[in-house]
């Protein structure tokens, strides 16, 4: 037998999630794009997709298995949830599959925490159709207010029945340690800490946060698992990604010979694209990846990273190109590191 056959898998487990009963696939789908013109140009710069493309994506990801999705209030000013909202409704039969998470996004002018993660989280539910969620986060460490402040707001909406989980998001060691202890005051487990983290930004594993997660019992979410679309293989040097997307900003020459590594070792596991490698590659490393999906054939392609598993040596070969990644100034606040 193959290194490579000996190290696939053929099926998945579930992931629980820390002090609740709701369980997640080992892959979710990240919906920034749905609703967002800004940055990834729905109704703008990319005509591509639109509510229909996205409709297509949704079904195809509940049918591959993948009935986890992470959106924010800050999405489209909304209107990711409101897409998300949509589909569910127009989707009875799956309704009760679906495991949704969200986000309050901490803006430091926002000084009464308490009414205003209530006041937002009712707005969102509103948006989305729903009478709770089952994962609610903290979008990043920007709130001028105390973690035990922020964890008394938590701790209310969750013994509201409006929430089953609380979690974070950009989140460094330090700060996801703080936060833990506050909840952990209310009895309140840390249910994850959403980063990002791919082959161009290895500085979560570098740098402890891996293992402080894994130390406390927290799940890793890995937003930007395919660096923005730079580790597909659908762009160069001479052809970079469209739009302001700043994360793993590298150069494209530069992320090059990952993209080729990510080529060889797919051809030895059924020619998977480069993208379903660098997406088992964060599944390998014991986090969840959200990658994004526009339409059908992209959850198709996310989808094709479930199911087989990286040999060590691959992983090893991988490891050594990965790049430990880089803030940039208008990020210094907000990403972990």
């Amino acid at each position: 037998m193959s290194d490579a056959s000996s190290a696939s898998t053929s099926s998945e487990e579930e992931i629980r999630l820390p002090g609740c009963d709701v369980e997640i696939p080992p892959m979710g789908l990240g919906t920034w794009a749905w609703g967002d013109r800004r940055t990834w140009g729905m109704d703008g710069y990319d005509h591509s997709y639109d509510r229909e493309t996205i409709r297509e994506a949704y079904q195809r990801s509940v049918e591959k298995g993948v009935t986890f999705l992470d959106t924010a209030e800050a999405y489209g000013s909304g209107e990711s949830e409101r897409i998300i909202g949509g589909l569910l409704e127009a989707d009875p039969a799956n309704r009760d599959r679906i495991v949704i998470a969200t986000k309050f996004m901490p803006f430091p002018w926002k000084l009464a925490v308490k009414s205003g993660i209530r006041e937002a989280l009712g707005t969102s539910l509103k948006r989305l159709g729903l009478p709770f969620v089952h994962l609610y986060q903290i979008h990043g460490p920007t709130s001028l207010r105390s973690a035990e402040a922020l964890a008394d707001a938590l701790a209310a909406v969750r013994e509201a029945g409006l929430v089953r989980a609380v979690g974070v998001s950009n989140y460094s060691e330090r700060e996801m340690r703080t936060i833990h202890a506050a909840l952990a005051s209310h009895g309140i487990p840390l249910a994850t800490n959403q980063i990002e983290y791919s082959l161009l930004r290895t500085m979560p594993e570098r740098n402890g946060l891996l293992a402080a997660c894994a130390e406390l019992g927290v799940k890793v979410l890995a937003y930007s698992p395919i660096g923005q679309g730079r580790l597909t293989g659908k762009y160069s040097a001479g052809h970079p990604p469209p739009g302001r997307r700043g994360f793993s900003d590298f150069p494209m020459a530069e992320v090059a010979p990952i993209v080729e590594e990510l080529r060889r070792i797919g051809r030895r596991h059924g020619e998977k694209n480069p993208s379903q490698v660098a997406l088992n590659w964060v599944i390998s490393k014991g986090a969840i990846p959200i990658p994004g999906a526009k339409n059908r054939e992209q959850a198709d392609e996310n989808a094709g990273a479930l199911g087989w598993r990286l040999s060590e040596d691959e992983m090893r070969s991988l490891d050594s190109l990965g790049k430990y990644g880089r803030r940039r100034l208008i990020h210094r606040v907000w990403q972990h590191g």
